[in-house]
């Protein structure tokens, strides 16, 4: 049995891991173009719902998700690879609402 990929297109609780800084949530960039603006705003004015502290990781650049400039600076194209971090009140809920953005490619 092979173990399920932290970018399979179901996501549970499972795939959300939690560490001593928080929790993290890792995903992928299904968008054709990416994480252009709408996208970028999008993921912004979700992640502001939240009272916890969010982050967006890739390679070694880490922006706050709560910034819609700071996520334009990562050009994240198609298929990227990146993580979501999140610590502080609600930051479970945070990871599961923002990855399922991710998920349905932020329609």
């Amino acid at each position: 049995m092979t173990e399920p990929s932290p970018f399979a297109p179901t996501m549970g609780a499972d795939d959300i891991l939690a560490d001593k800084s928080g929790y993290s949530l890792r995903v992928r960039v299904l968008n054709d173009q990416g994480l252009h603006a709408r996208p970028a705003a999008r993921l912004a004015q979700e992640a502001q719902k939240f009272a916890c502290d969010v982050h967006l990781r890739h390679d070694e650049a880490e922006v706050d998700a709560k910034s819609i400039l700071d996520i334009l600076t990562m050009a994240a194209g198609h298929g990227s690879e990146l993580e979501l971090r999140a610590q502080g009140p609600g930051a479970v809920d945070a990871l599961r609402h923002l990855g399922e953005l991710f998920r349905n490619r932020f329609r």
